[in-house]
């Protein structure tokens, strides 16, 4: 992973010249192209889709007024211990489950570019981490319920025995910012995004940061590790 870092370093501050000069000689066009560049992204179709059960949270940077925090209060579903979030908990955050029952290797290249994000002004927060299987049983039960299949559930909630989450090899990232960033610089971390359906969604890939990320799945109907 270090050895990027003092390419996108050494990129950053060629930016940060450019875009200095730039600003001096024309700087109401650039504030217009900046406003529109970020404007679109906010706005774009890729972070409105309709929220699976399992990500209940919302999507990256939505409100999440109902999630439990540290007292152990529950939500409807699950408590802290079994894998729900306190709000605004991030990568770094050790002490609450879903954080510290993920992947040593995928933690570790969280806040690795979760550090080198910051640099850039971005903060990561962790929507969802690691659950329990019977938080993720009773989501995948809740998914039924909505989407009034199982068929149609399992294009958002994977069982128990398959879910990257109960393994500790998933993580959701939010807000938008943090998930645009993610999608851009991700790949040099092994970071990579898995399903169309859930732009949120990261999982450790470490061969990313050679041959980039693997072309992702429709959704997680089309995952073969969904159907061993």
């Amino acid at each position: 992973m270090n050895n990027h870092k003092p390419a996108r370093t050494a990129s950053r501050r060629l930016r940060a010249t450019i875009l200095a000069g730039l600003v001096v000689v024309t700087a109401a066009p650039v504030g217009v192209l900046v406003y529109q560049s970020l404007n679109s992204l906010s706005t774009s179709a890729a972070w409105s889709f309709d929220l699976p059960f399992g990500d209940r949270h919302g999507p990256p940077g939505a409100a999440r007024p109902h999630l439990p925090w540290l007292n152990g209060e529950t939500e409807p579903g699950g408590t802290v211990a079994e894998g729900a979030v306190p709000s605004g908990l991030t990568v770094f955050d050790d002490e609450i489950p879903s954080v510290a029952n993920l992947d040593p290797d995928l933690l570790a290249a969280l806040r690795s570019a979760a550090t080198d994000a910051a640099d850039d002004g971005i903060e990561f927060v962790v929507n969802s981490g690691w659950r329990s299987p019977e938080y993720q049983e009773r989501l995948l039960r809740e998914a039924v319920a909505k989407y009034g299949s199982e068929k149609e559930a399992a294009r958002w909630v994977a069982a128990p025995e398959t879910s990257a989450h109960v393994s500790g090899e998933a993580v959701d990232i939010g807000p938008t910012a943090a998930a645009a960033w993610l999608s851009r610089h991700g790949a040099e971390y092994g970071l990579c995004q898995i399903y169309n359906n859930e732009p949120w969604h990261y999982e450790l890939r470490p061969e990313a940061s050679v041959r980039g990320c693997p072309v992702r799945y429709a959704d997680p109907t089309q995952d073969p590790r969904m159907h061993q």
